[in-house]
This record gives structure tokens, C-alpha cells and sequence, in this order.
């Protein structure tokens, strides 16, 4: 069979089609912990799809939902009208999150849930009588989707560098990663709560009073599992409040239970103004974002009359019924197994397992917190990347599926996995990572 002439009608989104389509690696199936290749190969899924299937795959209440809502009510309209399912979601949710975050807007991925929160950002200034807010602020390697609005306040270069007409009014903070101070750290690093005063003079070189707002991954994760440092997202916050500007945090990623509470703003004991949520929220069965907000962005945007619209803009598929069905599914798997809190019980252990490839040929880093880690390895001269993408291909041979960014091998296991499964993942990195050649 010729697979360039059977695969090549699908253009892929961040893949080498030339390469894949040539030596594709197609999955099947999937339950629990586990992918089935067509062919029948068993692969450990240690990626979690793509940081999304928390639960693990294929969970019974979550499928029986979305089928019993697909045969009961297939799509209503999100505009000027509703359905009850998108209701009961949003006050579950609400139930969980920050106790500040009270309200939800509903769309339809990481990406569209970003741009929604930097237009909710700009929007609640100019009602509240602030219009020189007009400025967002990022951060240096951060990933915040693909959308106009994401790209511009993300920071991760090959990202942004075909697309010259970004949004102006953006600046970025510095990354947070130091190998020099901080390599090898078990969990949280001790070293570079000072990049957060950054910050400060970012404001004071534009004016203060025109910043709308800085978002910030707690983790930034598709640039390879920068963990903050201790203190830094702390002193963020207190500059933000400092200076009247909004703080959002893309919890895209750590959101619902990845670092052993139901949210990163949970693990650090910050509360945002607004947070961004996507993936775990439907458990990755049905496409879905959320955005949260305070009662008090969210008060600013009520009108006088009651008639009038509070906010122009949403989505065709905001809060669609499958969408709604698979993530009521998936919280109440959550809440019946504790997953939200689960990667506590495994943190350590999990912590201790990573960190024992630490004297494997040209690993200069490992990171890790909660159920997510990070393995940072030596590029070859010239060749930036191909060292982890070869890790990557030969773990799938093995029967073991990771995430590579740049020259970092990124793992972030369904919350269910299991002590045998950890040692699955960290016995095959080993005999792959021996194996590397120069």
C-alpha cells in the first residue's frame, strides 16, 4: 500500500506530514491506560492523549453520556437561547474552581478559551471606565494556543515567526527556566522568584495604567515543563493587584487534578481573575474550553437594560449538548475516583522514579511536579530536536507513547495510572536512553 497516496488528503497540524505519511504511527483504540495500533501493538499512553484524557480512556460514564445525549438532543442554539445540561455543567463546575471564579463562558478549546479571556480582559476595562488598558503582557517560551490572540502573547518562536502581523500592544516577561541555578530540582525550584520583578519594570516602561492584563501558564507545558519558582507566581500576583491589572492563568494544561488539586491555582493558594480550562474538561472525548471569571469582571459586563447583550462574542458550539454530556460525565468520574487529587498520592513516587534516570547519557535536566514531568536532554551540534524526536519514535516501538518539545521528552500520564505503570514508563525510558547514539 502506498501511504502518501492513502494518508496525504489530511494535512496535520504540528507534524512532519512528509515523514509521518512515509512511517505513520496510526492508533486504533484505546481503554484505561492503554492505545491499540490497527496491526494490534498495546501502547502505554504516557502523554494523556495530549495532556487531555485525565480519566483515562474510553471511561464507561463518560461514553454512555455523550451517546444518550447524541440520541436525546444533538445541538441547540447557544444564542438568545439554551439547554439544561450547559446550565447544570456550569454550576458544577463552579463548584470546584477558585472560590472567586463564579461564572463560566463556554467554547470550544484551549485556543478559542484564551482569546476569549484576553477579549473578556479588554473588554471589562473599557466598561469599567479604564480604556487605556489596552495592553497585554506574556511570557518569553509560553504557549497559550494558536489562535491570533494566543500567538501574540505566547512566546515560543517557530510559533510566531510566519505570522509578522500579530497583535500589537504586547509584551513579554522572561521565561522562567534556569539550568545553571536550578537543574535537577525536585519539584518546586528554589532559584528565580526574582524574574517576577521583571514584571514591574515591564509596567513602568509603558505606564502601568495602560496594561490590561498578563496571563501566564502556572506550568508552562508545550515548551517543555517549566515549573515555577518558589514564590514567583505569588509576587506576580501582588504586583498585578499592585497596579490594577488583570491576572489570568491558561490552566489548559494543569487544569483538573494534573498537579494533585483540581487546579494549579488551587496547588499555589492564587487566585486569578480569570482562568483558561480545555482538555481534562471533557476528559478529551468532545472538543470543549471554559473560561472562569470573578464576580466582579463578570458584574461589570451587566447592562442597564435587560434586554440588551453583555457581550458580543461567542461560538456556534458553546456549550454543546455533547460537549456538556461528555464533561458532567467526566467530572462526576473525577469526583467517584478522586482523581482530582489522585496525583498527590503518586507525586512522590513518581517524583523519585524520573529522577532515577538522572545519570543516563545526555540528560541535563529532569522537572517534575504533581503527575508531570520533564526529562531535558543534550542537543546534537546542529541538530536541535532530533535527539528527543528519536527518543520519541523509539519509545513508540517499544510500546510507550511520550510528548516530545524541542529536546525535552514531556510525560503527563492519566491520573489513573498505577505504581507498575510509572515503572513501565521509567524501565523503557531507561533501555531507550542507553541506547542513544551521539
Amino acid at each position: 500500500m502506498d501511504n502518501n497516496n492513502t494518508l496525504d488528503a489530511y494535512w496535520m497540524g504540528y507534524t512532519a506530514n512528509q515523514h509521518f505519511k512515509a512511517h505513520p504511527r496510526l492508533l486504533e483504540k484505546a481503554k484505561g491506560m492503554y492505545y491499540w495500533t490497527p496491526e494490534g501493538r498495546k501502547i502505554l499512553d504516557a502523554t494523556a492523549g495530549l495532556w487531555c484524557v485525565n480519566a483515562g480512556h474510553n471511561r464507561e460514564k463518560i461514553v454512555t453520556a455523550i451517546q444518550q445525549q447524541a440520541a436525546t438532543l444533538d445541538f441547540a442554539p447557544a444564542f438568545q437561547m439554551g439547554h439544561p445540561k450547559a446550565f447544570e455543567l456550569a454550576k458544577k463546575l463552579v463548584a470546584i474552581t477558585p472560590e472567586n471564579l463564579n461564572h463560566v463562558f463556554f467554547t470550544n478549546s484551549g485556543s478559542e478559551s484564551v482569546d476569549t479571556a484576553l477579549k473578556i480582559a479588554l473588554a471589562y476595562h473599557q466598561l469599567t471606565g479604564e480604556g487605556r488598558r489596552t495592553r497585554l503582557i506574556g511570557r518569553e517560551r509560553a504557549y497559550h494556543g494558536v489562535n491570533f490572540g494566543g500567538m501574540s502573547v505566547g512566546g515560543i518562536a517557530v510559533n510566531r515567526k510566519l505570522f509578522p502581523n500579530l497583535l500589537a500592544q504586547v509584551d513579554h516577561l522572561p521565561h522562567t527556566h534556569d539550568l545553571a541555578r536550578n537543574q535537577f530540582s525536585l519539584g518546586v525550584p528554589v532559584y528565580g522568584v526574582d524574574k517576577a520583578e521583571r514584571l514591574e519594570q515591564i509596567l513602568q516602561l509603558h505606564d502601568p495604567s495602560t496594561v490590561a492584563a498578563v496571563i501566564i501558564e502556572p506550568i508552562a507545558g508545550s515548551t517543555g515543563v517549566l515549573i515555577p519558582p518558589a514564590g514567583y507566581l505569588q509576587r506576580i500576583r501582588e504586583i498585578c493587584d499592585q497596579y490594577g491589572v488583570l491576572l489570568i492563568f491558561d490552566e489548559v494544561i494543569t487544569g483538573f487534578g494534573r498537579l494533585g488539586k483540581p487546579f494549579a491555582a488551587d496547588c499555589f493558594n492564587i487566585s486569578p481573575d480569570i482562568m483558561v480550562t480545555a482538555k481534562g474538561l471533557t476528559n478529551g472525548a468532545v472538543p470543549m474550553g471554559a473560561v472562569f471569571v470573578s464576580d466582579k469582571i463578570y458584574s461589570a459586563f451587566r447592562q442597564d437594560d435587560p434586554m440588551a447583550i453583555n457581550f458580543y462574542h461567542g461560538y456556534t458550539y458553546s456549550a454543546h449538548p455533547l460537549a456538556c454530556a461528555a464533561a458532567i460525565g467526566t467530572l462526576e468520574t473525577y469526583q467517584e475516583e478522586n482523581l482530582l487529587y489522585k496525583a498527590s498520592e503518586l507525586a512522590e513516587y513518581w517524583q523519585h522514579a524520573l529522577h532515577s534516570l538522572a545519570d543516563l547519557p545526555y540528560v541535563i535536566d529532569i522537572r517534575n511536579l504533581g503527575l508531570v514531568g520533564a526529562i531535558e536532554l543534550e542537543p546534537r551540534k546542529n541538530e536541535p530536536n532530533k535527539r528527543a524526536f528519536q527518543v520519541y519514535l523509539d519509545m513508540f516501538e517499544q510500546g510507550v507513547l511520550v510528548r516530545t518539545t524541542g529536546d525535552v521528552i514531556a510525560l503527563s500520564p492519566p491520573l489513573i495510572i498505577s505504581k507498575p505503570e510509572v515503572d513501565q514508563i521509567i524501565i523503557t525510558l531507561r533501555q531507550v536512553l542507553k541506547q542513544l547514539s551521539s
